[in-house]
């Protein structure tokens, strides 16, 4: 049956992603200074403003002023007279010490918090990520580059900006492009003709092959005539907003728990990431060419509660024996051991690795960092499946 599917991204620029990347950038900080520090880091932005909030347990200190302008210009938000730029923001900070009560099943090795996380993989694209998603991050991520890299090209682009890419599948089969919309931030001396124009030739042919395009495709720039007024100021923006274009664009389900800010004992995160680890390694294994993954905690507890594995009917083994599979070899001490302490210890998440994870999405990267999506488990489940 041909059915058509939509998944969208947004660029480091947009309101919202710039608080993922303060949030994770604060993170980031603490850690390289004391690697278990707790932190809960939330940010909200709007016209000059940007206000850091949350609970923080550690033996570092971060100057919250200078990181949030730092991320701010790296982003490119450093023109004057556009509602909001790194120099004159203003800058609040509201961070507090984590709760006790909290802290008290944290430190004997339990989950953060309560509540159920997803992975997920599929074989059509390398990434062993939906087409619609890979595609759309794309886009924007060119726009992002032509910015910064290669600026001469399209001098007007501006940091925020939106992607949205439409596939017509056949069964599984992803078979063409319907409709992509592109919208970008831009100045003010460009026609709309000419950023359409730029967007066919520089953005859309770098990002999509040439196959999945043709006479059926139709293209949406700027769809609303102008986007002149962008970022903080066009929108107020919020950490964790963006929990789709974060993780698989729609195809899988998500927990609810956002990411950025948070520590690797916060298992919204941890396992999350752990979860895409599993899901990866058994699509790359050839077990299956679509698997889902959910796991789910109770806070203070150090094992999951539940682990769940789907294939969609397409398994070389009945889902069953694939779950008995991944639960062996979930045991504390396991190969995929999904306690929080051996996520950690597994995924090596104690590092200062997550302001890159906050823009274009922290799955099907190919970045040495993202250790969940190394593909090392695959001869001890085709093992285990034999």
């Amino acid at each position: 049956m041909a059915y058509l599917f939509t998944s969208e991204s947004v660029s480091e620029g947009h309101p919202d992603k710039v608080c993922d990347q303060i949030s994770d950038a604060v993170l980031d900080a603490l850690l390289e200074q004391d690697a278990k520090s707790r932190v809960a880091c939330e940010c909200f932005t709007t016209t000059g403003l940007v206000l850091v909030g949350g609970e923080v347990t550690t033996r570092g200190y971060v100057d919250v002023q200078k990181i949030v302008r730092e991320v701010v210009k790296d982003i490119g938000y450093t023109e004057a007279g556009v509602g909001f730029d790194a120099d004159s923001c203003s800058v609040l900070t509201a961070l507090h010490s984590q709760s006790p009560n909290i802290a008290q099943g944290v430190d004997t090795g339990g989950a953060g918090d309560q509540g159920m996380m997803f992975g997920y993989a599929c074989d059509e694209t390398p990434e062993l990520m939906p087409m619609t998603l890979v595609y759309a991050h794309k886009l924007v991520k060119r726009l992002a580059d032509i910015r910064k890299k290669n600026p001469k090209l399209m001098p007007y682009l501006r940091p925020d900006a939106k992607s949205q890419v439409t596939i017509e599948y056949e069964g599984r089969k992803p078979v063409r492009v319907m409709n992509v919309v592109v919208s970008t931030q831009h100045a003010p001396d460009v026609t709309q003709k000419r950023i359409r124009q730029d967007i066919l030739d520089h953005v859309v042919p770098a990002v999509i092959s040439e196959e999945m395009l043709g006479s059926r495709t139709s293209y949406f720039v700027n769809p609303t005539g102008l986007f002149e007024i962008g970022g903080p100021h066009g929108d107020s923006g919020l950490t964790g907003r963006k929990i789709i274009v974060d993780t698989y664009g729609g195809r899988a389900p998500h927990g609810g728990g956002a990411f950025s800010g948070k520590d690797p004992t916060k298992v919204d995160r941890s396992a999350a990431y752990a979860a895409r680890h599993i899901a990866k390694n058994i699509v790359a294994a050839g077990l299956a060419a679509e698997c889902l993954i959910q796991v789910a905690y109770a806070i203070g507890v150090k094992h999951p509660v539940s682990i769940n594995v789907q294939t969609f009917g397409t398994g070389i083994v009945p889902d069953t024996q694939l779950s008995k599979v991944v639960h062996t070899l979930a045991e504390e001490g396991g190969p995929i051991d999904l306690t929080p302490g051996g996520i950690i210890r597994r995924l090596d998440l104690r590092r200062p690795i997550f302001r890159k994870t906050a823009s274009y999405g922290h799955f099907g990267r190919n970045d040495k960092d993202f250790t969940w999506e190394k593909t090392d488990l695959v001869k001890v489940l085709k093992k285990e499946v034999s």
